[in-house]
């Protein structure tokens, strides 16, 4: 009988095993809101329905992203450093050739590759001009937006007069709201997906970046709102209030808000509609600090700073994530946790494998996630921004306890750096700056800044905020792309591949040539197949583009 028993159980408990569905997975990622710009947070803006993710999930109270978009998105596709990837200093502008190298593995591609259906809803924002840099070849299976940011929040949707407007790879000319567009995407998307597979759908809304537009009923309803702002302590936004005598860009940017909450609420509702709410993991999250700075509108506070900066404000984002299968509604998560945590977390919960052929930076959070555990970070977090002023870089490391903040700022004669330390254990507004009493810790923390900026490759983004002299726009940015059949199979090595390690090696701290070489296999010589040699006999001048050069002595 106690044997029986048991068999049984063992059969519930299978059955149980066979039963349980890949969870369908949604990303709401929204551009530029602020720390405390939603009605839960005592904003004076309705979000009802983002409001409801964070009362049915779990507050991250301690996610971290990039200070700007293009890093964010970067990172958050592939769990991998956007320093190392080429992507960290600025965003990718229309005139910019870059993108993310094949070789990455993207979030899409691997769930694509375990059977989900995959969609994305919005502004892509990481690579243009190529098409192995389009979304269609990063694993969606359906692209319908936008290519580039600011493109408008009402048709016809350009950037730089160029129409920015596809559903793959083809120009369409849907008219309407930006906004309420992607959500009746979504909505159509999920209605008509194949039932009998899990899906991955990612929502990277415009809203509310800048520059700011609302329908009328939405921009009456904050017409009298007063700005209260308190200031956000970094210089390099508050100057910006300062100089700029336009009238406050928060009540359209509240009218924004408003309207991007009603169109993740009609998302939400189609998951009710169709009985998959309880199976949907549903990740919310800003791509950067709220723009606080003149025309933005967005609100940080108690953070010190906002989008561009490496401040709190900057990168500690407004973030959620709900599966109300699994995880506990209502609860807080205190551990820090980064947007390069997301790939290798959302894979976990799926029980899919990353593909990845690279060792990922980001962690898979979800076993702490399910226990709502206490989780140290294992190494230290960077973040790097020099938008929008070209050479005024900002940077940060920091761990579970302190945090170096580094503004430089540099000319063609001189180098300043400010460097401001703090301890965010205690200090998490970032209040007082302990950078007198521990030298040696800023010292510390600054040459980790520095070793982490070599890894840059030279070719990388860096701010450029306006185009070539001379440089247009295309007419129609879908035609821009250049396809698949017109490109070398291989990616590119450049001029002078046979001397990519030796101009490594003399770049030192300005940045990388050879792609992606971790330090450990730079020094032995296995980053170029072409030039074989070892540190020690590259430093004494003993290789040749052969091998070392004992082996050819005479």
């Amino acid at each position: 009988m106690h044997h029986l028993k048991y068999f049984l159980a063992l059969l519930l408990a299978l059955a149980s095993i066979l039963e349980a569905k890949q969870p369908n997975v949604i990303i709401f990622l929204v551009d530029d809101l602020g720390w405390a710009d939603t009605s839960l947070r005592g904003a004076p803006i309705d979000t009802p329905n983002i409001d409801s993710i964070f009362k049915e999930g779990v507050d991250l109270q301690r996610f971290y992203a990039t200070p700007i978009c293009s890093p964010t998105r970067a990172a958050l596709m592939t769990g991998r450093d956007p320093m190392k990837l080429g992507v960290s200093y600025a965003v990718i502008m229309p005139w910019m050739n870059n993108g993310i190298h094949p070789e990455e593995i993207f979030m899409p591609q691997a769930f694509q590759a375990a059977g989900y259906q995959t969609a994305i809803v919005g502004k892509w924002h990481l690579g243009h001009s190529q098409a192995v840099f389009h979304p269609n070849q990063r694993g969606f299976d359906n692209f319908y937006g936008h290519l580039h940011t600011e493109v408008g929040y009402f048709s016809p949707f350009a950037n730089l007069g160029g129409t920015d407007f596809q559903r793959n790879g083809v120009t369409i000319d849907d008219e309407g709201y930006e906004t309420f567009l992607l959500a009746d995407e979504a909505e159509r998307w999920i209605k008509n997906r194949d039932s009998e597979k899990p899906f991955f759908l990612y929502m990277p809304f415009i809203a509310p970046h800048s520059p700011l537009e609302a329908p009328e009923e939405y921009v009456t309803k904050y017409a009298n709102l007063e700005d209260t702002r308190e200031l956000t302590r970094s210089e390099s936004i508050d100057r910006t209030r300062r100089m700029n005598p336009a009238p406050s860009a928060r009540p359209l940017y509240a009218a924004v808000v408003d309207a991007l909450d009603v169109a993740i609420g009609k998302v939400l509702e189609t998951l009710k509609d169709e009985g998959i709410e309880e199976d949907t993991i549903i990740l919310f999250s800003s791509d950067n600090g709220g723009a606080a700075y003149a025309g933005g509108g967005a609100d940080n506070y108690p953070l010190r700073g906002g989008k561009g900066t490496t401040y709190e404000g900057g990168i500690r984002v407004i973030a959620a994530i709900q599966w109300k299968a699994r995880l506990q509604a209502g609860s807080t998560f205190e551990s820090a946790m980064t947007v390069m945590d997301v790939f290798p977390t959302l894979a976990a919960a799926a029980d899919i494998s990353t593909l990845s052929t690279k060792s990922l930076d980001g962690r898979n959070m979800l076993p702490a996630l399910l226990g709502n555990k206490d989780t140290k970070l294992a190494s230290e977090i960077y973040f790097a921004s020099e938008t929008p002023n070209y050479g005024e870089f900002h940077t940060t490391v920091f761990n579970d306890e302190w945090k170096l903040v580094q503004v430089i700022t540099s000319s063609l004669y001189e180098v300043n750096i400010e460097n401001q330390l703090f301890n965010i254990k205690n200090d998490p507004n970032e209040e007082n700056n302990l950078a007198n009493k521990y030298p040696s810790l800023v010292r510390d923390f600054a040459e980790k800044i520095r070793n982490w900026r070599a890894l840059h490759p030279i070719s990388g983004t860096r701010s450029q905020l306006v185009p070539p002299p001379g440089w247009r726009a295309p007419k129609d940015w879908s035609s821009y792309t250049i396809p698949l059949a017109e490109l070398d199979s291989d990616a590119s090595l450049g001029f002078g591949a046979h001397a990519h390690q030796v101009l490594d090696f003399l770049l030192k701290d300005h940045g990388r040539i050879v792609y992606d070489c971790p330090d450990g296999d730079w020094q032995r010589g296995k980053c170029d197949p072409g030039y074989q040699c070892t540190y020690q006999e590259l430093r004494y001048g003993k290789c040749t583009p052969n091998g070392p050069r004992e082996q050819h002595a005479h």
